[in-house]
């Protein structure tokens, strides 16, 4: 009888093949004290060129097979290698402990890599794996151990493995490599991104199927489920084999809609858009027939340095972004840091509760000579297209007033120092406090538009941390409370003739998009991969039967029950 697992579906399509269980030689890592110190800064220095070189063979190559996007991945990689901080942090204990160099870039390395993994934003989080990927090759190249080169595999196979790193991903080739499953990871990290454009099926966050599987076996993954089954019989091997050739008929079916407009099957127009973390996401948004940017988190740039960054080195970041979207629209929110994202050049206050603490708007209205910087760079990058100016963590009418007012006074600098910006640039605001949500049409005499971020709306409202597994349960997109606080948001901006998007992960779910539908959101923002289905689906449902259908599940009393009306709706489709 056949055994099946369920983790993340971090890349779809279905796999059945037999495993290559990856099993590399754990590093053991002691600390022992040296005498020759300059001889063990040798030994770094000569790890790191090595590193370098391995991380530009790596990009010369993704280069070719993925293009310019993917390749930034390992020109990222090298800055990492490469950081000056990094490596004088690496040196100074070295130095001052007198301790071998594997031990010191592990435990310098492991204090960044945990800062990250600890961050609740998930992109965030999932860019320690890029920490520990530089970090292991470095340490490898220390202490002379071999690097597994994943280029020679040569037959059939599901990889296996604990993680992959976005290095190890890049030498796969899908001619041989037809799936990977791994015990940990997620759908924004690297490796998943690496596999979608790879178009390679994976299965993610499996726990332990690198024990539960043998090397040799043959077992069948589909990523869009993200379900792993395994003692296959020879009618399930039939049956996953029909769903493989189901999907390859489903992709070539949505590719379609690439450059379609976003309409209802009655011709209500829409707009789907991405949500990206930086300008080497937008080629992925263009390739999935993006509309726009509904949210471009720009925290990346201040947390991916060593220093808050200038109005220049903004200006360049937020135009090139502007530029490539060729005159659609851009939104980007201001600096949301504080709660989780901490910055290594910057100590924010301890707080008892920091997630509802000095953090996103609160932070940047108090520290406005940093705040100046970011808003007159973006001012300046909206002379290049059309932009967006978002504010976080929004509570109070007051709060965006002040926060509005001060665009204006970065307008009258630009204006007296001639510099060239858009003077209609549309200011909004997220929608992720509850109180912000009931006040809604107060909100939307001031704002130019509003962005429901509904990651953090559910978990305010529910009073649940979603990133606390004894909570989970509690993070529900689909309870009728929630639904009540997006209706009452999406009303309040229409009241005053406002547009509403939406950037959290809810936007992007094929069970909640009729729900929106039907309660008039006018933009949808999500992942780039999620892009297509979603206007598909769009395409066959009617505003009215929306409507209905939201009616209907306002009406219950448990995300349960709403999930089991969407689902009825969503099997006559």
């Amino acid at each position: 009888m056949s055994k099946k697992m369920r983790g993340i579906g971090a890349s779809e399509g279905v796999a059945v093949a037999k495993a290559l269980v990856l099993k590399e030689e754990q590093i053991i890592i002691k600390k022992h004290a040296i005498s020759d110190v300059e001889a063990e800064i040798t030994k770094l220095d000569n790890a790191i060129v090595k590193a370098v070189a391995d991380l530009n063979g790596l990009k010369e190559s993704t280069l070719v097979k993925l293009g310019e996007e993917k390749a930034a991945i390992f020109e990222a990689h090298k800055d990492i290698a490469a950081d000056p901080a990094i490596k004088e942090e690496i040196e100074t204990m070295i130095k001052k402990d007198h301790v071998n160099a594997e031990f010191a870039a592990q435990t310098i390395t492991n204090n960044y890599y945990e800062m990250f993994a600890a961050m609740e934003d998930h992109y965030f989080q999932e860019r320690s794996a890029d920490i520990k990927d530089v970090a292991s090759r470095i340490i490898k190249h220390i202490m002379g151990i071999k690097i597994v080169d994943l280029s020679t595999i040569s037959e059939e196979v599901i990889l296996v493995a604990e993680d992959l790193t976005p290095s190890q991903t890049a030498q796969l080739d899908k001619k041989f490599v037809k799936g990977f499953a791994t015990n940990v990871g997620g759908r924004t990290s690297h490796a998943a991104i690496m596999a979608r454009s790879l178009e390679i099926p994976a299965v993610l966050a499996l726990k332990t199927i690198t024990e539960d599987v043998k090397d040799g076996e043959v077992f069948a993954l589909n990523g869009a489920t993200g379900e792993i089954v395994l003692d296959l019989s020879a009618e399930n091997i039939k049956e996953y084999e029909s769903l493989a050739k189901e999907f390859a008929n489903m992709k070539a079916e949505l590719s379609k809609f690439k450059e379609l407009p976003s309409l209802t099957k009655d011709g209500a127009e829409k707009l789907i858009e991405a949500n990206i973390g930086s300008p080497l996401d937008v080629e992925s948004v263009l390739e999935n027939g993006g509309e726009g940017i509904g949210l471009f988190r720009s925290e990346f740039l201040y947390m991916d340095n060593d220093h808050f960054p200038t109005e220049d080195e903004q200006f360049e970041s937020y135009k090139k972004v502007i530029d490539a979207m060729n005159g659609k629209l851009v939104v980007i929110r201001t600096l949301d840091i504080g709660g989780d994202k901490k910055l290594s050049y910057f100590e924010f206050p301890h707080e008892m509760n920091p997630f509802l603490g000095y953090r996103a708007i609160r932070f940047t209205l108090d520290r406005k000579d940093i705040f100046r910087d970011q808003i007159r760079a973006l001012l300046r990058a909206s002379a290049f297209g059309e932009l967006g100016i978002m504010f976080p963590m929004i509570a109070t009418i007051d709060e965006f007033k002040n926060a509005k007012a001060f665009v204006e006074e970065c307008k009258a600098e630009l204006d007296k120092e001639k510099i060239a910006y858009d003077k209609n640039v549309q200011v909004g605001m997220m929608v992720e406090i509850p109180a912000a949500a009931i006040s809604a049409d107060k909100f939307s005499k001031y704002a130019d538009f509003f962005s429901i971020g509904t990651n953090d709306l559910i978990q305010y409202s529910m009073a649940a941390d979603r990133m606390s597994e004894n909570v989970t349960y509690l993070y529900q997109p689909t309870n009728p409370s929630i639904l009540r606080l997006i209706k009452m948001t999406i009303e309040g901006a229409h009241k005053n003739n406002r547009w509403v998007g939406m950037c959290g992960e809810m936007a992007g779910d094929i069970q909640a998009l009729p729900l929106l539908l039907g309660m008039g959101l006018d933009a949808f923002s999500m992942s780039a991969t999620s892009m297509l289905r979603a206007r598909s689906l769009m395409s066959k449902i009617e505003i009215k039967e929306a409507e209905e259908l939201a009616n209907k599940a306002l009406d219950l009393e448990t995300s349960e029950e709403v999930l089991a009306l969407v689902d009825e709706f969503l099997a006559a489709k």
